[in-house]
């Protein structure tokens, strides 16, 4: 649920004596990041700066996550469980999410085989925002939608050859030069992964 749209209202706090919980999770890659706790206050918090708050059950006291580290979480979307007791809160987190130094607080540092997509679009995003010197994504984007448009055509005719005569290590591996690539495409064309899960949804849904 898009920030804008979420009622406070409905979150129950009466079943945890004011508290509910919160699950983390990376919006790029779907991973879990960390679970933590939230009053009234925190919430509120949250929802106004769009940086993720929390109600600390030992200090008993508010903090927000990356307050001292700068390791913060940026909040994209907010959702409430069916029982209206629990939250989910996508985020678009700065570094590492826990104190340990790993990007989670639960000890899966492997992805879900999907996710790794998720984490080379931020990747090319981060790119994209913040250039660096001798960057391959930032070459291409600066070369424009034509070059780029070029370079997706001859990786998808790499992709054939691979998968006519070649091995499936090396059809694999031209498959994801493609990948790539059209990401780096869809960016250039100011689209994202969402604006793409958004087509395939609508599609499945008229094939029901």
């Amino acid at each position: 649920m898009m920030i804008d749209n979420f009622k406070m209202e409905k979150v129950n706090f009466a079943k945890m004596n004011g508290l509910v919980p919160v699950v983390v999770q990376d919006n790029h890659t779907l991973q879990v990041l960390m679970l933590g706790f939230m009053n009234e206050e925190a919430l509120e918090r949250t929802l106004s700066s769009r940086i993720v708050t929390f109600y600390s059950r030992t200090r008993k006291q508010l903090w927000q996550k990356g307050e001292t580290s700068g390791n913060i979480l940026r909040m994209i979307e907010i959702h409430l469980d069916c029982d209206n007791d629990s939250l989910l809160i996508m985020v678009n987190p700065v570094n590492e999410t826990c104190h340990t130094g790993s990007i989670s607080c639960f000890n899966t540092q492997e992805l879900p085989p999907l996710s790794y997509i998720g984490r080379l679009d931020k990747t090319i995003i981060e790119r994209i925002n913040y250039p660096e010197d001798g960057s391959y994504t930032n070459n291409l984007i600066h070369q424009g939608v034509k070059k780029i448009a070029q370079k997706v055509g001859e990786e998808a005719v790499e992709v054939v050859i691979a998968a006519l005569n070649e091995s499936n290590k090396d059809y694999l591996g031209e498959f994801t030069d493609l990948l790539y690539h059209a990401l780096v495409l869809l960016h250039a064309k100011q689209l994202t992964l969402a604006d793409l899960a958004n087509i395939i949804d609508k599609r499945h849904k008229c094939k029901k």
